[in-house]
């Protein structure tokens, strides 16, 4: 190596150099720092944590339709999901009653192999054995010998409700595990009579332990036949829902045009009228979901593109700021030797680093906000890999873009003119 190749060497700054100087600078004006520093961890944030969140939700809503089988899309007065509109839109709708649903099943079973359930719910319910209560969360459910089928439950032990127990309003039931625990930790369930809002009903099943999924859970369901639930708890508004299972997800689209057919000759529509029903299946949620989940991101990218544009001239005001204060350093560096493109290399990291330092505070918080909201959903740890990287390289851009031209200014500065500087 020759002499002059080793002269040049010694001249250049090294990365750490710039590091350490960056670092110094940065400290030495503490408030503006900080202040530009967080401009970019707020929009970080914003995109990393709505992204977050709605992975979370989306894994929630993923795991939450795993309680209907594969090939099962429901029948009721209401739309399952409102998103513009409310129910007021729909209660000149006639009801589902029995009558109807009754025939419907009928009719859908005898002309094709799809199993129709009817069902009904109350929530916050008390069940009690002898001098022993459960706790005041267990779900009534009316339903018929489908439901299990419908919405994927086994029978650890006993059997299910039969379509005898429905046709003649027997006082039976199936409980769920939480059951079994609260009112017999001790004992076998089975033939055992627990009374619940004054009406007694013989245990003649067990259901599996699942677990809660999605805000339902079926450990907690105490489930009767729908003609002994319709005789004690509804009025002349209640309205059945109704479930219906394909043989498989690929002619689900056909037998819900049986279905939509079947229902508006039972419900007397005419050609030219709108079903007044809705018929509602997982693709559906999920296409719903999705269009919110675009709706929501996009505006969460736009408010973060205003929040780091805004931050991105945080950054070029405080490089420029330096540059003036930093004006006779920038001097005597370049009179001992320092090139141009190293002053350039070294305000330009500067500005790099502090974008990066602020977009990893926004990663940070963002995912710890968004699983925040995933915990909620009883839904596992979420880390966005891709949006994460995304942050890092925008900051990088941001850094860059904001910060090349108080970069430029400091390395075409005379160092006569910078030492004269005061």
């Amino acid at each position: 190596m020759s002499d002059r190749s080793r002269f040049d060497r010694s001249k250049r700054i090294r990365p750490w150099e710039i590091v350490t100087m960056g670092l110094v600078s940065l400290n030495s004006n503490k408030l503006r720092s900080s202040l530009t520093i967080l401009g970019i961890a707020i929009g970080v944030f914003s995109v990393v944590g709505v992204m977050t969140a709605l992975s979370a939700m989306r894994s929630s809503i993923d795991k939450g339709l795993e309680v209907f089988a594969g090939g099962v899309f429901q029948v009721s007065k209401y739309p399952a999901v409102r998103i513009n509109d409310g129910w007021w839109n729909y209660r000149d709708r006639p009801r589902i009653d029995y009558r109807q649903a009754r025939r419907f099943k009928i009719l859908m079973e005898s002309e094709s192999d799809s199993l129709v359930c009817m069902f009904l719910g109350d929530g916050g319910e008390i069940a009690s054995y002898k001098d022993r209560k459960s706790e005041r969360n267990l779900r009534i459910i009316g339903s018929n010998e489908n439901y299990l089928e419908c919405f994927p439950m086994d029978v650890e032990y006993g059997r299910n409700l039969s379509a005898e127990d429905v046709e003649f309003n027997r006082t039976v039931t199936v409980i769920g595990a939480n059951v079994v625990k609260a009112l017999f930790p001790d004992e076998n369930p089975i033939g055992k009579v627990i009374t619940q809002r004054g009406t007694k009903y013989t245990i003649v099943g067990v259901l599996e332990e699942k677990g809660q999924s999605f805000g339902s859970n079926p450990d907690v369901l105490v489930i009767i036949p729908i003609t002994r639930f319709l005789s004690i708890r509804a009025n002349n508004n209640t309205s059945l829902q109704l479930a219906v299972k394909a043989p498989s997800i690929d002619v689900m689209s056909e037998y819900q045009d049986q279905a939509i057919g079947l229902l508006r000759t039972i419900r007397g529509l005419a050609p030219e009228d709108p079903n007044n029903f809705d018929i509602t299946s997982n693709d559906a949620i999920q296409d719903i979901f999705d269009g919110i989940a675009i709706v929501i991101g996009t505006g969460g990218l736009i408010i973060s593109a205003i929040a780091l544009v805004t931050a991105g001239v945080g950054v070029m005001n405080i490089m420029l700021v330096s540059v003036t204060e930093r004006t006779r350093e920038i001097g005597i560096r370049k009179s001992i030797g320092a090139r141009s493109k190293d002053i350039l290399k070294q305000f330009l990291l500067e500005a790099i680093f502090l974008s990066e330092v602020g977009g990893v505070l926004g990663i940070f918080f963002g995912i710890v906000a968004g699983n925040i909201i995933a915990a909620q959903m009883d839904v596992s740890m979420i880390f966005p890999w891709f949006w994460a990287g995304v942050a890092i390289i925008t900051c990088s851009m941001i850094g860059i873009v904001f910060g090349i031209y108080p970069a430029y200014k400091a390395a075409k500065l005379h160092p006569i003119d910078a030492l004269r500087f005061e």
